[in-house]
């Protein structure tokens, strides 16, 4: 999905304040680059997917500005989530995790 808060494009004091400071991508290169980044950062140990220049998977999840969606280990929709701010609940999708773990485990 396009940067939300590009330094060239709308610029957020909280990215400032959190030295965040990306430019829009222009190129799938570049769009991967910042997602390791921010995987790194966050110390993610999940997989990270990104989206095509197109930004297709961002409109076919309805993910702009947020949204999270649980995919189980065969690659099913699990939890679909619902669009933020409102609809953004991090607490339903640990709670599918945690369910998915356990169906995994068992």
């Amino acid at each position: 999905m396009a940067e939300a808060h590009p330094t060239d494009e709308w610029q957020m004091d909280a990215n400032l304040e959190d030295g965040v400071l990306l430019a829009q991508q222009t190129t799938l290169d570049e769009r991967r680059d910042a997602a390791r980044d921010a995987a790194a950062r966050l110390s993610l140990t999940m997989p990270v997917l990104v989206d095509g220049m197109d930004n297709a998977a961002a409109a076919a999840f309805a993910a702009w500005p947020e949204r999270l969606v649980v995919i189980d280990a065969a690659g099913r929709i699990a939890d679909p989530g619902k669009p933020g701010p409102f609809g953004f609940d991090p607490d339903a999708a640990d709670g599918h995790l945690a369910r998915l773990v356990v169906q995994g485990a068992g």
